[in-house]
């Protein structure tokens, strides 16, 4: 029997977004760690997937070639003629320019197939009904959001077809920007689910809250640029899509504090961000820290960031309310005996 660890049967996609040049992969399959062998994306470049009786030489392999501007077709040509047994083989590439090729082997465990699109690539092998690559076919197409939330869209179809004839376990997702000049090690999403239950609901919950901190980051580069009523329009964004992210609000509050000497604005959103956090009071400690070490370069707005959130924080408590005395039935006079009321 010649499986051992190589069997990453699974469902995949690449893509490129047209809109914005980004390069992406994502993946699922009953086995752990799928998102730490069989997938590859590099800046400006292509994204790679070697999945079934996967080759794992086949990522760097395809990522060489794509450097030397060889388009995708060829590529897949030159891995199946390299290997001493394509048969078992799936594989996909897309480039920068969107151009998509797929590969898969006779030998690879039914129900497989795969589809390729204008810029993108779905695959599939070992999958419970043979609808599945149909249906991240046509889902991708459809899909809105960005290129995560699309190809997230398209293994949520394929799981809603059946997905893995075995179930699910790992699932990863990774997105890298179109720019050629970025670092290799350069990414806007790059997450994975390593072991879970339902992998592909966890994965959706990670790219919502990786999404969150997008709109964040991009809040940052607007109040940088001048635009206020942005920044504070994508901070409120950011906060709202991911609520449970404590800590987007907490530096966003530091910044308007510190960078922009906006203390009212920021204990405002500093104290609604740590209203029932049963560590607030960590949260503050860790404000006179950032100022000890120097990450926090206005001591005194530091310092009434701090006052206010308290003062918020005793403002908010209700007094404790005395319980009224209810007057006993007949005119309040105090009932005899018992307290029961007689007869007659």
């Amino acid at each position: 029997m010649r499986l051992r660890q190589s069997l990453f049967s699974t469902y995949s996609i690449v893509a490129r977004d047209p809109a914005t040049g980004q390069l992406g992969v994502a993946v699922q399959t009953h086995q752990m760690c799928v998102g730490s062998r069989i997938l590859w994306a590099r800046p400006g470049l292509g994204a790679v997937i070697t999945q079934s009786l996967s080759n794992i030489s086949y990522a760097p392999m395809a990522g060489a070639m794509l450097r030397e501007g060889i388009p995708p077709e060829r590529i897949i040509a030159a891995l199946v003629a390299s290997d001493d047994r394509p048969e078992v083989r799936q594989v996909a590439v897309v480039d920068a320019q969107g151009r998509a090729a797929a590969f898969t082997g006779i030998g690879c465990i039914r129900e497989a197939g795969h589809h390729t699109g204008e810029g993108y690539s779905v695959q599939a092998n070992m999958m419970t009904h043979p609808t599945v690559v149909k249906a991240m076919a046509e889902t991708y197409e459809a899909a809105q959001g960005d290129l995560a939330q699309r190809m997230l869209a398209a293994l949520q179809a394929a799981q809603a077809e059946g997905g893995d004839i075995r179930g699910m376990q790992s699932a990863a997702l990774k997105v890298v920007p179109a720019d050629l000049a970025a670092r290799d090690w350069a990414v806007d999403y790059d997450l994975r689910v390593d072991e879970h239950a339902n992998p592909v609901s966890e994965l959706a919950r990670l790219v919502r809250l990786r999404h969150s901190q997008i709109a964040d980051e991009a809040g940052y580069a607007a109040l940088a640029s001048g635009d206020r009523d942005r920044a504070l329009a994508l901070w409120q964004a950011a906060r709202d899509e991911a609520p449970e992210l404590e800590e987007t609000g907490f530096w966003q509050a530091v910044a308007l504090a510190d960078e922009y000497d906006d203390v009212p604005a920021a204990g405002e959103l500093l104290a609604a961000t740590l209203a029932d956090d049963p560590r607030r009071v960590h949260w503050l400690d860790l404000i006179e820290r950032l100022v000890a070490c120097g990450l926090i370069e206005h001591a005194d707005r530091a310092a009434a960031l701090v006052k206010a959130v308290k003062a918020s924080a005793k403002g908010r408590k209700t007094p404790k309310k005395t319980p009224r005395k209810t007057p006993a039935k007949g005119g309040g006079k105090k009932a005899s005996g018992s307290g029961k009321r007689k007869a007659g």
